[in-house]
């Protein structure tokens, strides 16, 4: 494997790994440089005209509601200005696409209720709030559990 690093005068830095084939190695150091870049990093969310700073971690998941984002964290509802796809490409890999119109952060979830002919149910530890995971993208999420399993 090389690494180059090259210097460009644009606004916003950029990470691009050039791979033959996508490894588990290649997964893992996508995952090590999201996480390291926004560990800290918090969000701009917004009630009303009042902006929050919400640091990432404590998201549970994003929702589409009538045109919306919604940023759910264990006591509040907050909107974002961001569309979902959006979203997709700047979180870092705690955080899943689980339907058409949700991201999850996998980090939170504490139980998944499976139901084999339709979405299955996550839910969070310390919060009445669940969201469901459809089925396209139940192994998905199922893999990506996984996967954070054998890291720890």
């Amino acid at each position: 494997m090389k690494i180059r690093i090259e210097l460009d005068s644009v606004d916003e830095d950029e990470i691009t790994i050039r791979c033959k084939e996508l490894t588990p190695e290649i997964m893992r150091l996508q995952q090590l440089i999201s996480e390291t870049t926004s560990r800290t990093s918090q969000f701009v969310l917004y009630k009303g005209d009042t902006e929050y700073y919400i640091e990432l971690d404590k998201i549970l998941f994003f929702e589409t509601e009538n045109s919306m984002v919604l940023a759910h964290t264990v006591d509040n509802v907050y909107e974002t200005r961001k569309k979902l796809y959006e979203l997709e490409e700047m979180l870092p890999a705690a955080f899943l696409r689980i339907s058409k119109s949700s991201i999850v952060n996998t980090s939170k979830i504490y139980s998944i209720s499976r139901n084999l002919t339709a979405s299955s149910a996550i839910e969070f530890q310390g919060t009445h709030k669940q969201i469901y995971v459809s089925r396209a993208y139940y192994k998905v999420l199922k893999s990506k559990l996984e996967e954070k399993r054998y890291e720890q």
